[in-house]
């Protein structure tokens, strides 16, 4: 069997990643055995972390040590409430969040226990505020420094807050 033949797209949940130990696993949502999530496969995808409870669709191929994903293809945010994470963001109206633009930028530090961190916007040493909220409500769990996003900004009550992050691919789109 040729490698095309055994692989497969799929769609699935993230069941669990570690970004400390370089792995983790999606369940399919045809059901089946785990399907295991290298960081590698993720970092091409141009991301070091995923949440729990995102929805990834993924390539996979069978291997003599079960189905492991070979490619990301989308991952979309864990499902929730559609009610504001921050209060910066109650009195914003979604639609007008969805127009602004995305600014490719770099992680300046973030500390997943305290629950935020930094980012500069390329071109500007002004720090923008990540919120560990939002970073899994755009369906990521962690971020590590230097690491290349793309990102929402607004002026919050307190300055330059992130609304949204993704891959930084997504500036090119």
């Amino acid at each position: 069997m040729t490698c095309e033949e055994a692989t497969r797209v799929m769609r699935g949940v993230v069941k669990w990643f570690d970004p400390a130990k370089g792995f983790g696993f999606v369940v399919a949502d045809e059901g089946g055995a785990d399907i295991l999530l290298h960081a590698n496969v993720l970092r091409n995808y141009g991301q070091n972390s995923v949440a729990d409870g995102a929805v990834v669709e993924i390539i996979t191929q069978e291997t003599d040590r079960g189905v492991q994903a070979i490619e990301v293809l989308n991952i979309e945010p864990p499902v929730g409430e559609d009610r504001p994470v921050l209060p910066d963001l109650e009195e914003l109206d979604v639609a007008d969040l969805e127009k602004i633009e995305l600014k490719p930028a770099r992680v300046k530090w973030f500390d997943k226990g305290k629950g935020f961190g930094f980012a500069n916007v390329f071109g500007s040493d002004a720090d923008v505020f990540l919120h560990v909220e939002v970073l899994r409500r755009s369906g990521l769990a962690d971020l590590v420094p230097g690491e290349a996003l793309a990102i929402r900004v607004i002026d919050g009550k307190r300055g330059l807050m992130a609304i949204e992050v993704n891959a930084w691919e997504a500036t090119l789109h």
